[in-house]
């Protein structure tokens, strides 16, 4: 009887085999830091095993860490997408906000779209993807990028770094150095997560109740909001700024509330909101909390965003 490729000629699972495949999760976790697309993300690991299984047999049983060269790939078309994107996000229509994702265990177990349930796919939501983190990141050069998060979130050393992006390890860990500094200028200290849970809360409480006075009082005077619609209809094209432009829109937005439901969810690791109709979510409410006041609003409304909160577990795996 013919062999799987997982396991050996004795019909026992292949050790090797397996410790490919373990490598998955890992793989998913670095390309969605690299890209914040779980989609671009999804791709990327799918062509790193094509490759992989595309090798000879002879090769591949000649590579000695199949960890290393499958992080290696990845790693390096990630680069390729992130210079790419670079140039589509130039066209694209509105602003871009990268994919947020949701608590694994609040998943809205809504329709499956057939996708097999693969728990490997789990991303770890750390302060490595909090949507003020991912946003920072977007504002890199590619391979400040990916000398950053290889180095400073992944722990490899600048010898690996500059392996994959074919620099010196000096140039990558200046690179890494300019990363680091962007990220200082652009974070506030961190505000406990229990009190961002009650800043969100009562914003969501004086939205719903259009209490104008509250929620200029939970906003910083200089707030922003920005909204990446993917060019759907009624979709904001530019950011809002100041606490008073913001309030406006979002008590104008409030009349639509009556048929919709805004629900707390964790988004990327902290806390947000959602936006649901008829149990389906199409909206995701990302904030960035300075002290006791909102700093910056992220509203996702792209339905290809939303794939990961309108699948359910059933289409992206329970993440245990």
């Amino acid at each position: 009887m013919a062999t799987t490729p997982s396991e050996p000629g004795d019909g026992r699972p292949d050790p090797r085999q397996s410790a490919v495949m373990n490598e998955r999760r890992h793989l998913i976790n670095l390309a969605y830091r690299l890209l914040g697309s779980l989609a671009e993300a999804e791709d990327v690991v799918q062509e790193t095993y094509a490759r992989w299984y595309a090798l000879p047999p002879r090769q591949r049983d000649d590579i000695t860490s199949p960890g290393a060269w499958l992080n290696t790939v990845t790693s390096r078309l990630c680069l390729n997408v992130l210079s790419s994107a670079r140039v589509r996000r130039e066209t694209y229509v509105g602003e871009w906000i990268p994919e947020p994702l949701p608590e694994p265990t609040e998943w809205h177990a809504g329709p499956s779209d057939g996708i097999t349930a693969d728990p490997a796919d789990r991303v770890t939501l750390d302060e490595s993807v909090n949507m003020a983190f991912l946003v920072v990141l977007e504002s890199m050069t590619p391979a400040e990028r990916v000398s950053f998060i290889l180095h400073d979130v992944f722990r490899y050393s600048f010898a690996e770094v500059a392996e994959i992006l074919g620099r010196t390890p000096a140039a990558c860990r200046q690179l890494a150095s300019s990363a680091r500094r962007r990220i200082r200028v652009a974070q506030a200290p961190a505000t406990p997560v229990a009190w961002q849970a009650d800043i969100i809360r009562n914003f969501k409480q004086a939205w719903e109740a259009k209490d104008i006075n509250a929620l200029i009082g939970l906003l910083d005077p200089g707030a922003t909001a920005i909204a990446d619609g993917g060019g759907a209809a009624g979709a904001l094209l530019r950011p809002i700024e100041g606490a008073r432009q913001i309030v406006r829109f979002l008590v104008n937005l409030a009349g639509k509330l009556d048929h919709l439901t805004l629900l707390e969810r964790t988004v990327n690791g902290r806390p947000g909101l959602i936006l649901q109709q008829d149990g389906v979510t199409v909206s995701v409410y990302a904030f960035d909390i300075a002290g006791d006041r909102i700093k910056h609003i992220w509203a996702v409304r792209n339905p290809a965003k939303l794939r990961p909160w309108t699948a359910g577990p059933t289409a992206l795996g329970e993440r245990g």
